[in-house]
């Protein structure tokens, strides 16, 4: 045997020297909280892409722990487990928020684009970061926030047309508004900071806890929204733009209506990043270079049968980060371009965003979603009231907050990081929202 082991030597070497031949299979592995189409796409896209540009192949592991809150909460545990790396290499969707906050506690690795790339984009957009300057991020793709419904259900339950944020609290809408928990769902959570930012801290709970009380019941992800609103199980739900645009395309525009709310208009950059101590560094750093490629971003904007389109059927319905793309697609693209929105949008607060997220959530979760039975049987003992004193005080009672903005942030920036400080806190917060609601629904009769 020994005399044909240099033979089979010689013969391996000879096929591993042709050009494009390699027995090594190169691995990126990706956490994200995209729909399978997206990961579908974006992956077998950026297979094909690799091997063009090097002459081998990869493979693109996907992780999927959820909406983008779980994600965040995993990246970070592991983080604090292992603080050099936590064999992840990209962190792909999600809103700017959490990448701020994994910018802040030193977990993403810079990598700045080759400077073509870096020419076709835009820094910022109406005041909001669309990549970080230090490179340690990017945005991916653009979304707006805002409120999809069901037109041909609401015209024939005579139902009111909403344009605006405030007209999801009105009290004829018990039961017919979907929305997701923010504690699971990045995309809910930004709807309900827009909310905030927009209107203040006190003025911006009030009209989420009305909207609470509409609310027919808070799903895990707001995937399930659009669905619902489509197949008439609510009329209005609070959506991310895609989900809207993809459920429009399958169902037509005169059946099912988005409407970004002029009282809160905000586009936000939907991220992409490599984490601190990624396995596959190099192979990471293509990844970028492949979703902010031109090829890639004409992904997110055209249909399923356009011939450089996605053929995930219905496409991906999503906002380019490219300006010049716009124009060069012209009406092939099928996506509005946000670029050209009418109007100066509201300039929304990243950092206040992000120090802010976690007691945000627990605060809706306590005062709304927990307490949701409370809050619907005191909203509709409200509905019912005829006396127009008696109903603005239960309103104001119902609406009350157990903490002002100013001691929200200064608890974000510190002792919410405190197990028992945030357990105590929560429970005083538990039992405030049972006693008001009470005293609310006391109030109405």
């Amino acid at each position: 045997m020994s005399y044909f082991k240099p033979l089979v030597l010689a013969i391996i070497s000879c096929f591993l020297a042709l050009p494009g031949l390699s027995l090594a299979e190169d691995e990126l592995i990706i956490i994200s909280p995209h729909h399978e189409g997206i990961e579908t796409e974006f992956g077998k896209n950026f297979e094909a892409w690799y091997h063009k540009q090097t002459g081998r192949t990869v493979k693109t592991d996907w992780r999927d722990v959820g909406g983008t809150s779980s994600n965040y909460r995993f990246i970070e545990s592991e983080f604090k487990r292992v603080p050099d790396g936590i064999g992840i290499d990209i962190f792909f969707g999600g809103g700017t928020d959490n990448y701020l906050r994994l910018s802040n506690r030193g977990w993403l690795h810079a990598y700045k684009l080759p400077g073509t790339q870096l020419e076709q984009m835009m820094q910022s957009f109406q005041g909001i970061p669309l990549y970080d300057a230090q490179h340690q991020w990017y945005g991916a793709a653009l979304s707006s926030f805002g409120i999809m419904y069901n037109e041909e259900l609401r015209g024939l339950l005579q139902l009111p047309k909403v344009s605006t944020w405030k007209d999801l609290g009105n009290l004829t809408l018990i039961g017919r508004i979907g929305a997701a928990d923010p504690r699971e769902s990045g995309s809910a959570h930004m709807v309900y900071e827009i909310i905030l930012q927009t209107l203040g801290w006190e003025e911006g709970f009030a009209l989420l806890t009305k909207i609470g009380g509409n609310v027919r019941g808070f799903s895990a992800g707001a995937n399930a929204i659009p669905t619902d609103v489509v197949a008439g199980q609510v009329i209005y739900g609070l959506a991310i733009d895609f989900y809207a645009y993809g459920q429009i395309a399958v169902v037509g525009a005169d059946k099912i209506k988005y409407v970004v709310p002029a009282d809160g208009a905000v586009v936000t950059a939907d991220p992409i990043a490599i984490l601190k101590g990624a396995p596959n560094i190099a192979v990471a750093e293509k990844f970028l270079e492949f979703v902010l490629s031109e090829d890639a971003q004409k992904l997110w904007m055209l249909r399923d049968t356009d011939r450089e389109g996605p053929e995930w059927k219905g496409g991906l319905n999503r906002a380019s980060v490219l300006p010049a793309l716009y124009d060069k697609l012209g009406e092939r693209c099928i996506v509005p371009n946000p670029f050209a929105m009418e109007g100066a949008p509201f300039q929304y607060d990243s950092d206040k965003g992000g120090t802010r997220w976690n007691i945000v959530n627990d605060l809706f979760g306590i005062l709304i979603i927990d307490s949701h039975k409370d809050l619907v049987n005191a909203w509709k003992a409200i509905q019912k009231s005829k006396d127009p004193a008696k109903r603005d005080a239960a309103i104001a009672v119902l609406t009350k907050m157990p903490i002002t903005e100013a001691e929200a942030m200064e608890l974000a920036k510190g002792a919410w990081n405190d197990p028992e400080v945030r357990n105590e806190k929560m429970k005083d917060w538990a039992q405030f929202a049972k006693e008001k609601f009470k005293e609310a629904r006391n109030l109405a009769r």
